[in-house]
């Protein structure tokens, strides 16, 4: 549904995306990621055709956005994260007017029955004959989701879309984009990790204008931390462990938790990059003859993986 190509952005001598390349398939949620300055926002005013980019190509629904742009503009609904109305319009008459910006059918039977469609779908089937001054953040917030869904657009371009909101207008808008997403294919940009993680399927992490991660949600922190961190249990004194671990030269580092069952010790253990360290922690402690009860993988946030892929986070302490 939507194939990007070598994009490149320029603004003067300044690279903000440098050979963006990625393709999304049809009713798919992904999760447009960056730090700010990393092109996150360059990547969807191109996307969207708000701005051209310097070099490659982008294709909406099998349309060049460079070569046949109305055509390709026609497939997408886009929310940006500033929106603006025409506040002494009631919201039934902005709808309609943006049915006429998008070239929606002039059948007035038809565009009246689809006005109402997306009244109910957003939730404001209520309001739609109030001013749209009169609303609520909240509310403007339903007007912006459902001004992009005029037309039934094949794809949906969500910048930013609970910011402001308070926390039972985010479970409300989460739910709208979910829906929208069993019909059409669906990008949002967020800097906030726990909004994506609930709402999105796969997530394109973009840092300094280059792709630094496209995958699954879930397999985000796989390669970071699959066997290289974990936590211990293990029956026996405290400075006994601690020797084992540091005559494993793999290990990174390793911190003392809190007794949590009599004559044991709990560790969490960091192996070195490129390490897969359970296998040498069990024969480390059975050469020992002590008792490994537990071993199994620390979880690890969705914020501190975007922070290892992004090079942001602090290193930790030294090995013990």
């Amino acid at each position: 549904m939507i194939e990007v190509n070598n994009l490149v952005k320029k603004y003067g001598d300044k690279v903000a995306i440098d050979g963006l390349s990625f393709n999304i398939k049809e009713g798919e949620v992904v999760g447009l990621l960056g730090l700010n300055g990393a092109g996150k926002s360059t990547t969807m005013n191109c996307l969207t055709g708000y701005i051209a980019p310097t070099e490659g190509s982008i294709k909406i629904g099998g349309y060049d956005l460079l070569k046949d742009p109305n055509k390709a503009k026609k497939i997408i609904g886009y929310l940006p994260e500033i929106f603006s109305f025409y506040t002494d319009m009631r919201i039934v008459e902005y709808l309609d007017y943006v049915c006429d910006i998008k070239g929606f059918t002039k059948d007035k039977k038809a565009r009246k029955e689809h006005i109402e469609a997306i009244c109910q779908q957003t939730g404001i089937s209520h309001l739609s004959g109030r001013m749209i001054r009169n609303l609520s953040k909240g509310y403007k917030q339903r007007v912006g989701f459902a001004q992009a869904l005029i037309g039934n657009p094949k794809v949906i371009i969500l910048d930013e879309p609970t910011v402001g909101l308070d926390p039972s207008q985010i479970i409300e808008i989460r739910q709208l984009i979910k829906d929208s997403g069993k019909e059409s294919t669906v990008i949002v940009s967020s800097h906030i990790l726990s909004e994506i993680q609930a709402i999105c399927s796969r997530i394109i992490l973009i840092h300094e204008g280059h792709i630094a991660f496209d995958g699954p949600i879930e397999s985000i922190g796989k390669n970071i931390t699959e066997g290289r961190e974990v936590i211990v249990r293990v029956k026996g004194k405290r400075e006994d462990v601690e020797a084992v671990l540091k005559s494993i030269p793999q290990i990174a580092s390793f911190h003392h938790m809190e007794v949590k069952e009599p004559g044991c010790e709990d560790f969490t253990v960091e192996g070195k990059e490129g390490s897969d360290i359970r296998e040498l922690l069990f024969k480390g402690f059975s050469e020992k003859g002590m008792t490994l009860l537990q071993l199994y993988g620390k979880e690890i946030s969705l914020e501190s993986t975007f922070l290892q892929l992004t090079g942001q986070e602090r290193k930790g302490g030294e090995k013990k």
